[in-house]
């Protein structure tokens, strides 16, 4: 694994200290703590799911009664006047 010097920006100070804090007194560089830090936060963003738009097609209607609700197409009616 190739190792190179970096520089960031826009790091906020406070959580840095406590980070380097933190390696020094669980004995890790500060290098390889920082490498574990951001394969567990790339890690953490490719396994979060997405929502599938396939579900809206599971979504069923919604009845009161004997009769189905209309409120997409009574709102619509509101707003821009009866459509037929």
């Amino acid at each position: 694994m190739k190792k190179e010097i970096l520089t960031v920006r826009d790091v906020d100070e406070q959580e840095w200290r406590r980070f380097r804090a933190k390696t020094a007194e669980e004995g890790l560089k500060t290098g390889d703590a920082l490498t574990q830090a951001m394969k567990l936060w790339v890690k953490e963003r490719e396994s979060q799911r997405k929502p599938d738009p396939r579900l809206l097609l599971k979504v069923k209607p919604v009845t009161i009664g004997r009769k189905k609700v209309r409120w997409s197409e009574e709102i619509d009616e509101t707003l821009y006047g009866s459509s037929k």
